[in-house]
């Protein structure tokens, strides 16, 4: 399951959870974004109930982008126990995404 995360619901979503978190930041506008919605929705399937996966959009949720200097989108923040451990900058394969979460668990 891809959960929509908003900077109303950012601190119970990310930041409380007992499970590595993948977080894509995206914008509707966004080609590269487009081309791995549907591997981080796969993720979300694959990894339900052992890690919490949340698409930010970026347009919508300003103050969640400039927490974490994001830039350039599409960019994967791969976080746990509230910190950032990895992240992805721009379009990668599924399955160095699978990777890099799979690492935290």
């Amino acid at each position: 399951m891809t959960i929509e995360v908003t900077e109303s619901n950012f601190d119970k979503v990310v930041m409380e959870s007992d499970k590595p978190v993948l977080l894509d930041f995206w914008a509707e506008w966004c080609g590269p974004c487009r081309v791995i919605a549907p591997y981080i929705k796969e993720i979300g399937e694959e990894f339900d109930g052992k890690a919490v996966v949340g698409k930010v959009d970026v347009d919508a949720n300003p103050g969640i982008s400039m927490k974490y200097g994001i830039r350039n989108i599409p960019t994967v923040l791969f976080i746990k126990n509230g910190e950032v451990a990895d992240k992805q900058i721009g379009a990668a394969p599924k399955n160095n995404l699978v990777e890099k979460l799979k690492a935290l668990l």
